[in-house]
């Protein structure tokens, strides 16, 4: 094992001085120094919804900017990317990004159903339990915005309309892959 002159210096001055190295981190710790936290001590990015029924998104954090997007609907999911002040930077699941102040946000998590399959002649089971093999209790197109109750990190159950159930965590925007989100 090769010792470099600089480690051998560092190795003995901290031997000299009586200062001892704390133990490695473990992994997990070490991943949760890594995780970025915006001013409100919440991690960025996140998901959260859109708490009303008219929300505007503007060009920058606040209420003299131009607006860019008008949001017509209550619980659509948003990813927020960014904290400035009562304001959040916020992405929707087609990619559009624009300012709302954070009161009109909410940590309620919902999801959308496979938003990039929209426009194709597709469908989604919605499952009795978290297995590829269960039965459907529910066909939902893509687009379709739902209620997520948890993800287990491969699997989210979601509530529809009054249908709940089991979707593979990858046919959903509004989690991330592998989180785990808990009722």
């Amino acid at each position: 094992m090769s010792v470099s002159f600089r480690s051998l210096v560092a190795t003995l001055a901290i031997g000299l001085l009586g200062f001892t190295l704390p133990p490695p981190a473990p992994a997990a710790a070490a991943s949760a120094q890594n995780q970025n936290v915006g001013p409100s001590g919440l991690p960025l990015p996140r998901f959260v919804s859109l708490k009303s029924g008219r929300v505007n998104a503007r060009v920058g954090p606040g209420a003299n900017y131009a607006v860019t997007w008008l949001y017509l609907k209550a619980g659509l999911p948003m990813e927020i990317l960014q904290e400035y002040d009562n304001w959040r930077k916020v992405r929707d699941s087609d990619g559009a990004e624009g300012w709302v102040n954070q009161t009109l946000l909410s940590g309620k998590r919902t999801g959308i159903t496979a938003p990039w399959q929209r426009g194709k002649d597709a469908h989604i089971s919605l499952l009795s339990e978290p297995d590829d093999k269960a039965t459907a209790v529910a066909i939902i197109e893509p687009g379709v915005v739902g209620t997520i109750k948890v993800c287990n990190g491969d699997w989210c159950q979601m509530s529809f309309a009054g249908h709940t159930g089991w979707l593979s965590q990858s046919q959903i925007w509004g989690a991330y892959p592998g989180e785990a989100i808990k009722d």
